[in-house]
């Protein structure tokens, strides 16, 4: 794996390292390694495309240090489409998270009137911006049916990012699953 350009950006220098379909992006300090994407989520790129969970998972296995995983976290939680101020209520707030953290839910209906729900959500934390957007890949668009299937675990788990979390996000992050299970049961009582 070779360099194969640099680029400079007002904010800082952005180093891109090509390997087949991945790209390295690093805009680090000496001695800081890159950071590996896939091109599609460069942060100056297009928003976050939501269902891209498998995406996700790969560029996590991809990325061989916590330090790397995290950066990549926080990158993903920038790339949440944006909160409007308006929506920053009791209502949308979600209990049992030490951060501030706010998720709405819509819900549409679907191929042969199956409901499907999406979200949005916003944190004041930067990590727990990045669990969100892994949340919202992970379930926004799916039908009701399939939302109460997932197993949001097991797909920690496969990232190994459920034991590199503190007890308290870890905490924050159950109470996140457990608020979309719970739209989800809801939407199906009304269907």
């Amino acid at each position: 794996m070779g360099l194969s350009r640099a680029v400079s950006c007002p904010d800082r220098a952005r180093f891109f390292i090509s390997r087949g379909s991945e790209t390295a992006i690093g805009g680090f300090k000496a001695g800081r390694r890159p950071l590996y994407l896939t091109e599609r989520y460069h942060h100056q790129g297009p928003p976050l495309p939501m269902g891209a969970i498998d995406d996700i998972i790969a560029d996590f296995e991809f990325l061989d240090d916590w330090e790397d995983r995290y950066r990549y976290l926080i990158e993903l939680g920038r790339q949440l489409e944006p909160f409007p101020e308006a929506l920053r209520s009791e209502a949308t707030k979600v209990r049992g998270c030490v951060s501030q953290v706010w998720l709405k839910t819509d819900l549409q209906t679907g191929d042969g009137g199956v409901p499907r729900l999406s979200f949005v959500g916003d944190s004041d934390a930067h990590i727990v911006r990045g669990l969100i957007a892994l949340l919202v890949a992970l379930y926004s668009g799916q039908r009701v049916d399939r939302i109460l299937e997932i197993d949001a675990e097991s797909v920690l788990e496969s990232i190994g990012l459920r034991e590199h979390l503190t007890p308290q996000r870890s905490n924050g992050l159950s109470a996140m699953v457990e608020r979309i299970r719970r739209e989800a049961r809801e939407a199906v009582l009304t269907d």
